[in-house]
This record gives structure tokens, C-alpha cells and sequence, in this order.
């Protein structure tokens, strides 16, 4: 049971992830538009989680320009891959030897802040700090 939590955070990402509400207005937070953007934003970049609180800093990961995604949860590996599609960040994830379903998530930036909503939006949301 004490691996529920963190295995549901990491489903809603890129890289993982989460239990919170989705929202993009009332953070200020913009939602990226295209790939480009999406790149400029997090390449050489590493992602570390910062909500939801409890998976703080827990969750590490490199989304790389050409399609990997490669990290650390919880000292376990994460390995993946993504794709933009119709707006969406798409990505298939492992989490140590667990593989996590496949999912497409609306991204948005606010300064050094990305936030993942699972579902096209609909679903969960991870806020990672960029570093």
C-alpha cells in the first residue's frame, strides 16, 4: 500500500505523476503550445518534482530533445520515451521494473516550473522545478 501514492504520481508524468487539481489560470501557469516550445523550455534541463509536497524533490528527470525521458524516482530508475501529438505531451514510462500506462498531458510553464496534467488536462497534475 505505501507504494500506491508514488506509483500513481509517477503515472500522471513526464515524467510522472500525482494527486492534486488541475488548474492553469489560477496559477498564472501558460500552457505550452508546440514542441519547439516545449523543448526550448526543458533541454539540458533536469526535472525535480515539487508538488504534490510528499513526492518533493523524490522524483528527478531529464526529458531529452530526442524523444528519451531518464531519471530517478524514489532511488529507482525511470526510463521512457515521449512524443508531442495534436498538443500534448505523450510519454511511456518504467518505473524500476514496473511499467506505467501510456498517457498524453497538457503541459504548462510558469517561470522555473513546468506542471504535467494527466489526461489531456482532465486528470492529475505534478509541478516540476527546472534546474
Amino acid at each position: 500500500m505505501g507504494f500506491q501514492k508514488p506509483l500513481t504520481a509517477l503515472a500522471a508524468m513526464a515524467a510522472a505523476l500525482v494527486l492534486g487539481t488541475p488548474s492553469l489560470a489560477s496559477d498564472d501557469f501558460q500552457r505550452v503550445q508546440s514542441e519547439t516550445e516545449f523543448v526550448e523550455i526543458v533541454a539540458g534541463r533536469e526535472l525535480a518534482i515539487v508538488r504534490p509536497f510528499y513526492l518533493r524533490n523524490a522524483i528527478k528527470l531529464q526529458v531529452r530533445p530526442e524523444g528519451e525521458i531518464a531519471g530517478t524516482a524514489l532511488r529507482k530508475p525511470v526510463t521512457g520515451a515521449w512524443s508531442w501529438q495534436n498538443g500534448y505531451f505523450c510519454r511511456e514510462m518504467t518505473y524500476g521494473d514496473n511499467s506505467i500506462a501510456p498517457n498524453c498531458q497538457l503541459v504548462a510553464v510558469k517561470g522555473d516550473e513546468v506542471r504535467f496534467i494527466a489526461d489531456q488536462g482532465a486528470g492529475d497534475r505534478a509541478d516540476f522545478r527546472l534546474d
